[in-house]
């Protein structure tokens, strides 16, 4: 990512880009109102794009007795940010500031792990990953994704790492709406006759039938608020309606189970059906035995690009067993395959409270991520309030007022 784009990166974390985002006439199947039931699920993979991917990577690196595998598209290694908005924008998207090695972020997951907290890495050993970042992508750097690749290798996994594809920033798919290297809604583009779905899936499963012509299962629309901390999606940036597609095959017979997370700007509420209809997914769900499950984010205050929570604009357990969206989307995977819904305890903040000011020079307060830097100026977070000059010698005093949301004092 080049200096402008880390300028238009920072303006569109803190809400003030806006996107040219436009509803897809969509294909799929009519979604139809029903609930998420049990299917005879024989094995749980997961995949992602960008934030999508991120999760995809705490997902499967948190509840790896649960995940055999996962397909990542331009996303880096478990935790990359470190609890920091600041970190993720210029460490693990670009690369302007110092981000943890993979060995110092491997040793943090066996850290966890023996706490409990994450599952052991020893069962990563093994599992296949696959991964992609086209070559014309200057949202997330190489360098962060060839992190990602070394975090898995070292931990044993099988990784297939496709890194020479000139794809912008998307997901890849022979059907996708987008020229292959653009970096624009809704985010999935086409590569000429390249088939990546086909090779994700191929090295995650082994081997797989062609994609059917024309989908014939069923696109179920779910509450997702069933399977939210406390019954409250919103609260936790997601959106009320997921998506499952259950192929015939899958009503009667064992069937193996895929969630796929959309990545920021991607969500149902702001591109309908665009990425159902055309991540190719549906299309190898009904030759292959595979249901597909599409958990949705959305947007709330410190998160306005409805990404999933990689960063903890949410809550500091997002990368952990414990964090709010990682329960929900389990706790769905346990609907589909019969298994006990988790119950974390309740959210908590150790942000100051509301009437602590915080007094600190306003590079300070852009790496603590009360703040962010746009052409030289600070902008308390949230508020999009004026502080002033971004150096290390103009002070501003703010304070938190909600989660991710800074006034001055």
């Amino acid at each position: 990512m080049r200096p402008r784009n880390v300028v238009l990166a920072l303006a569109a974390a803190t809400g003030l880009a806006a996107a040219s985002l436009s509803i897809s006439l969509a294909a799929v199947p009519p979604p139809q109102s029903g609930s998420l039931t049990k299917y005879d699920v024989t094995g749980t993979y997961v995949s992602g794009l960008s934030s999508g991917g991120f999760m995809a990577n705490q997902l499967h690196v948190a509840y790896s007795s649960v995940f055999q595998g996962a397909g990542i598209f331009s996303a880096g290694a478990y935790d990359c940010a470190q609890n920091h908005l600041n970190t993720a924008l210029l460490a693990c998207m670009d690369t302007f500031q110092a981000r943890k090695t993979p060995a110092e972020l491997e040793q943090l997951t066996r850290t966890r792990a023996s706490a409990g907290s994450v599952d052991p890495p020893q069962n990563l050993s093994g599992d296949p990953v696959w991964l992609f970042h086209g070559s014309a992508d200057d949202t997330v750097d190489r360098a962060v994704n060839d992190d990602l690749a070394t975090y898995y290798r070292d931990f044993g996994a099988r990784v297939v790492y496709d890194n020479t594809t000139a794809a912008g920033h998307a997901w890849i798919s022979p059907i996708g709406p987008n020229a292959c290297g653009t970096s624009t809604s809704p985010y999935v583009n086409r590569c000429g006759t390249t088939d990546p779905v086909k090779e994700m899936l191929t090295h995650l499963f082994g081997r797989v039938n062609p994609a059917a012509s024309a989908v014939s299962g069923r696109l179920v629309q779910f509450d997702q608020n069933t399977h939210a901390p406390g019954g409250n999606a919103a609260a936790i940036s997601m959106g009320r309606e997921g998506f499952a597609y259950v192929p015939r095959s899958c009503e009667t017979g064992p069937c193996k189970l895929m969630v796929t997370l959309h990545g920021c700007y991607q969500y149902f509420g702001l591109i309908g059906n665009a990425l159902l209809d055309k991540a190719y997914l549906n299309e190898y769900a009904d030759t292959n035995n595979m249901i597909v499950l599409y958990p949705q984010a959305t947007t709330m205050t410190g998160n306005p690009r409805g990404c999933w929570d990689w960063w903890g604009y949410q809550s500091a357990r997002y990368p952990l067993k414990t964090g709010p969206q990682m329960t929900a989307v389990v706790n769905m995977v346990r609907a589909l395959s019969g298994g006990t819904p988790t119950t974390p305890p309740t959210t908590t903040t150790t942000t100051p409270p509301t009437s602590q000011c915080v007094t600190a020079s306003n590079y300070a307060h852009t790496v603590a991520g009360r703040a962010y830097a746009n052409l030289g100026q600070t902008y308390a977070l949230g508020s999009n309030q004026p502080l002033g000059l971004w150096n290390t010698f103009t002070t501003s005093a703010i304070r938190q007022t909600s989660p991710n949301h800074w006034v001055k004092c």
